[in-house]
């Protein structure tokens, strides 16, 4: 079976690599950063697996990247979306071509591969898809609004498609991977420091596999992650808008 793994030079998507790798798929690993993704590949060849790995050094916040991703790798098994990034601060104050690029990574990156590859997997009626969202995509984010607002649509896109397949009595499965805070590189990039706890990301990705393997949707590491689901379904908007703000000005 064939994974197209995107997002695949660290972090979570390079432990979903490991264990991937381990479980004896055949990877495409995806990533901007060539060099990273050559370690990855190495590190994975040192276990000797008999499978087939493929790197691609691609920037997905081009759209002209992605649609010629879905021509070069074909007969995908399961899609994971997880290439993204985050950003933090003031809306009117955050830089504007960070922010479209985000948009175009977190937002239109998964909506092209998931449109091409699902309509590859309903042809075949198998194949799963697990979109990387965040516990963000349950609630107002402000002093990281954008990052948030691509989290969210990738949490209904899901949610919508999904419902689809259902009424089309399909085999094929989507999942969404909605974690809290993880000791990944993200905090760099997001410039920000969290000041609550950081689950690990190889714990992360562990449960994201086996959940996905098992055809969950909502797949949300951590008791404490799954009552914050909870809240921001009960609660009104405007009370977890304030909890988030708190929570958001103590990691800039």
């Amino acid at each position: 079976m064939k994974v197209l793994l995107t997002g695949a030079s660290s972090g979570i998507g390079k432990e979903m690599a490991k264990i991937l790798n381990k479980k004896g798929y055949d990877l495409v690993l995806v990533a901007r950063d060539e060099e990273k993704l050559k370690d990855v590949k190495n590190e994975l060849e040192k276990e000797k697996s008999k499978n087939n790995i493929e790197i691609i050094s691609m920037d997905l916040s081009k759209e002209e990247n992605c649609i010629e991703l879905c021509k070069r790798v074909r007969n995908v098994d399961i899609l994971i979306n997880n290439a993204g990034f985050g950003d933090c601060g003031n809306f009117t104050k955050t830089d504007l071509e960070k922010e479209i690029k985000m948009i175009k990574t977190n937002i239109v990156a998964y909506h092209i591969l998931m449109k091409e590859y699902l309509k590859e997997m309903k042809e075949k009626n198998s194949g799963k898809i697990l979109n990387v969202a965040s516990i963000a995509g349950f609630m107002p984010g402000p002093l990281m609004a954008t990052y948030y607002a691509t989290k969210s649509y990738v949490v209904k896109l899901s949610e919508s498609v999904r419902e689809e397949l259902k009424k089309e009595k399909s085999n094929v499965k989507i999942s969404i991977l909605c974690p809290g805070p993880v000791a990944t590189n993200f905090n760099k990039v997001a410039n920000v420091k969290f000041k609550i706890r950081e689950a690990n990301s190889q714990d992360v990705a562990k449960y994201a596999i086996k959940k996905m393997e098992q055809g969950k949707f909502y797949i949300v590491p951590g008791l404490d992650i799954k009552f914050a689901k909870i809240g921001a379904k009960i609660f009104p908007t405007n009370l977890v808008a304030k909890v988030c703000y708190m929570i958001q000005k103590r990691k800039i």
